[in-house]
C-alpha cells in the first residue's frame, strides 16, 4: 500500500490549490486526477478577484496575466424586457475588480507547474479514486483505478474529496446534500469563429433563446440556458432549429447555420444547486463542488471552491502537520465556509426565481418595453443595495486570506 500525509481527490481548482498550498507547507500531499490532462471544453473558465488576489501572493500573477485572457466587469441577467445588469465589478476596490476570463485549463497548469515545484506535491493523472478505506470507523486512504487497469491503494492521515459535484467519495461516505429547485439546465456546443466576429464574451438573448459564446480563438463556445428538464423533448426536434434561434439574434452566425450537425454534437450540463449539511467524517473532507454546487448564475462555483480550499489549506496546516487533525478541525472548515456558500446560493435562488425562470418560459420580449421584475428594479435603481451582489458575486461574503507560509514574491 503507498502512503501519504493527504490525499486530495479531484486536479480541480479546489483540489489544485489546497494541493498546492499544503505543499508550500512542506506538507506531503498526493493529488488524484482521473483523466489525462486538463482539457476538458465544457468547464468554467471564470477567475474573480479573490483569486486574483491569490495568485499575486503565491508569486504567479505575472504568468496568470501572460496568459490569453478577456475580462468581464458586469454581470447581467435576463428578464422580460432584456437584461439587467445586478452586479457592477468596477464598484469593488481595485486593482483586481474583475472577472477574468481564462481557459480553466490554462489555469490548472499553472497551479501544477507550481506544484511541481514544491518537493512534497505529487500529481497523478489518470487515476481515479474508487471508494475509501476505513479503520475502526475512521477514513485512512482510498482506493484507486487508473486508465490502464491498474488497482491500489493510498493510505493518508486526511483524504478530501475534490471530485465534484457526482463525488464518488462523498456517495461512499454517505453523505447527501440537500437540493434547491433550478428553472434550468445548459446546453454547450461550438461554432466556428471567424477574423471578423466580436471578441471576448457575446451575450444573446432573444425570445427563443438566452445564450453565452465564449471566444476560444478559433471557435465560439456556447452556452445555451434550456427550462429544465427540456432536454430529452427539445431532441426530438432538427438541432438546426437550435441554431437558427441563435442567428435571429446574431446574422453574423448566418455563414455557420450548418455547423451543428447532430445532437451528439451538444453536450447538457444538469444544473444543480445544493449543500451537504455536514461536509466531514473523521479522517475525511468534502470541499468545492462536492460540498456545494453552485448554479451557473455569475460563475461563481469555481471562486468558492478556490476560497475552500484557502480555507481548509490555512485552518488544517498546523493539525496534519501535528498529526492530530480532528473532527473539530473539519467541522470549522465547514462552518467558516457556510456563511459564503449559503449568501450566494440564497442570491442565486432569487434571481432564478425572478429573473431566468420567466426568461425560460419563453416570455423574453427584446423589442417590447418590458421593465425588470421589482425586485431587480429595486436591487439595480438603488445605489446601496448594488454594492451587495457585486460584493457577493465578485468577492463572496469575505475573501480567505492567503496562508503566510505559502506566500511567494514573482522573482522567487
Amino acid at each position: 500500500m503507498e502512503r501519504t500525509t493527504v490525499c486530495v481527490v479531484g486536479g480541480g481548482p479546489a483540489g489544485m490549490v489546497l494541493g498546492l498550498l499544503l505543499a508550500r507547507a512542506g506538507i506531503e500531499v498526493t493529488v488524484l486526477e482521473k483523466h489525462d490532462d486538463f482539457l476538458r471544453d465544457f468547464r468554467g473558465d471564470t477567475v474573480h478577484p479573490p483569486t486574483l488576489d491569490l495568485l499575486d501572493d503565491l508569486g504567479l500573477g505575472e504568468r496568470f496575466r501572460a496568459l490569453p485572457q478577456s475580462r468581464i466587469e458586469r454581470v447581467q441577467v435576463p428578464f422580460r424586457g432584456g437584461a439587467a445588469t445586478v452586479a457592477d465589478l468596477t464598484t469593488l476596490p481595485g486593482p483586481n475588480n474583475f472577472v477574468a476570463m481564462v481557459p480553466q485549463w490554462d489555469f490548472l497548469d499553472l497551479l501544477a507547474d507550481a506544484g511541481a515545484a514544491e518537493p512534497t506535491f505529487r500529481l497523478r493523472m489518470r487515476t481515479e479514486a474508487t471508494g475509501l478505506l476505513r479503520e475502526n470507523g475512521r477514513v485512512v486512504g482510498v482506493t484507486y483505478r487508473t486508465r490502464d487497469g491498474e488497482t491500489g491503494s493510498i493510505a493518508a492521515d486526511l483524504t478530501v474529496a475534490c471530485d465534484g459535484r457526482g463525488s464518488i467519495l462523498r456517495a461512499a461516505a454517505e453523505l447527501r446534500p440537500k437540493s434547491y429547485p433550478t428553472p434550468m439546465d445548459v446546453w454547450w456546443f461550438r461554432l466556428p469563429r471567424l477574423a471578423s466576429d466580436p471578441a471576448g464574451i457575446v451575450g444573446l438573448i432573444s425570445k427563443a433563446r438566452a445564450a453565452v459564446l465564449i471566444d476560444r480563438g478559433d471557435y465560439w463556445q456556447v452556452a445555451t440556458l434550456i427550462r429544465k428538464g427540456s432536454d430529452a423533448e427539445a431532441r426530438r426536434t432538427p438541432v438546426e432549429g437550435m441554431v437558427r434561434d441563435l442567428i435571429g439574434v446574431a446574422p453574423w452566425l448566418a455563414d455557420r447555420a450548418d455547423a451543428v450537425s447532430s445532437w451528439d454534437d451538444v453536450k447538457t450540463l444538469d444544473v444543480k444547486l445544493d449543500r451537504l449539511r455536514r461536509w466531514h467524517l473523521d479522517g475525511f473532507l468534502c470541499l468545492g463542488d462536492a460540498a456545494h454546487a453552485m448554479s451557473p448564475i455569475g460563475g461563481v462555483g469555481i471562486n468558492l471552491a478556490v476560497q475552500d480550499g484557502v480555507a481548509a489549506a490555512r485552518m488544517l496546516a498546523g493539525p496534519i502537520q501535528r498529526r492530530s487533525v480532528s473532527t473539530w478541525d473539519l467541522a470549522k472548515v465547514r462552518w467558516r465556509r457556510l456563511l459564503p456558500t449559503v449568501a450566494i446560493q440564497t442570491l442565486q435562488r432569487v434571481l432564478h426565481a425572478r429573473g431566468l425562470r420567466p426568461a425560460l418560459e419563453g416570455k423574453i420580449e427584446v423589442a417590447g418595453a418590458g421593465r425588470p421584475p421589482l425586485p431587480l428594479r429595486v436591487l439595480t435603481g438603488t445605489p446601496l443595495l448594488r454594492r451587495i451582489p457585486a460584493q457577493l458575486l465578485g468577492r463572496s461574503v469575505f475573501p480567505e486570506p492567503t496562508p503566510e507560509f505559502a506566500r511567494r514574491s514573482a522573482a522567487r
